[in-house]
């Protein structure tokens, strides 16, 4: 799905199909295939394949384009593919986030108020294991200290098609020194946030899903989305040269 797309709302049917595929994420720890949906909504196959259309143009799922059964891939914050982060709940293994910002976002969702969400993860740069502990949108551990969200992608590259390889650049790094060494693994310098700031870039998104209904669509306005990160105090040098 492209940038910049004009504002428009969601139909009725976007609007049953999103609130039915993040129950059932929740739920099951995995997202549903179209008998399930028809089950729960009533709509017919066309219907569902539209609203899904609707809803990666207003990026809130990715299907993919290759498939009769519009396999769905991504419903931020879950993927129904393995990632880097893994989601437990309940102390057992729920599912996989779509990223490493992502992941810090889920335990805001209404199903899982009160519940300890961990996070198991790895750095980027060398595989060592990491963990964060959420609960209610709040970060309560981190292992290490010292643990950042490395984006190796500008907000000008994000989208371009999909959500896919935008998400794939976002992910965990032990500190500055393995930030730097990916960095060089990569050929391309990447932005910075601290847990802090990671966390409070995706509260916006983290504390309307499932909340609101009625959500708006989202958009890709790459100047805006950088003008807010800087205001969290991140660094977005590396993105510009």
């Amino acid at each position: 799905m492209p940038q910049n797309v004009p504002e428009f709302r969601f139909g009725d049917d976007a609007l049953r199909v999103r609130q039915f595929v993040y129950e059932h994420w929740c739920a099951h720890g995995r997202g549903p295939n179209l008998r399930a949906v028809h089950a729960a909504t009533g709509l017919a196959r066309e219907r569902i394949i539209a609203a899904y259309r609707e809803l990666e143009l207003g990026i809130m799922c990715t299907v993919h384009p290759r498939t009769q059964n519009a396999t769905l891939l991504k419903a931020p914050p879950f993927s129904s593919y393995p990632t880097q982060a893994e989601l437990h709940v309940d102390g057992r293994f729920h599912c996989w986030a779509g990223c490493a910002m992502e992941s810090l976002a889920a335990s805001m969702m209404p199903p899982f108020a009160g519940k300890e969400v961990r996070i198991e993860s790895y750095c980027a740069c060398c595989l060592e294991p990491v963990r964060v502990v959420t609960k209610d949108g709040e970060t309560l551990a981190h292992t290490p200290e010292s643990l950042l969200v490395h984006v190796s992608t500008s907000p000008h590259e994000w989208n371009l098609t999909d959500i896919i390889a935008m998400c794939d650049s976002m992910n965990f790094v032990l500190d500055e020194a393995h930030a730097a060494r990916y960095d060089a693994a990569l050929g391309r310098r990447g932005v910075r946030f601290t847990m802090e700031q990671a966390r409070r870039f995706v509260t916006p998104t983290g504390k309307a899903r499932m909340w609101q209904y009625d959500r708006p669509p989202d958009y890709i306005r790459p100047e805006k989305i950088i003008a807010g990160i800087r205001a969290l105090g991140v660094d977005t040098g590396p993105w510009e040269t």
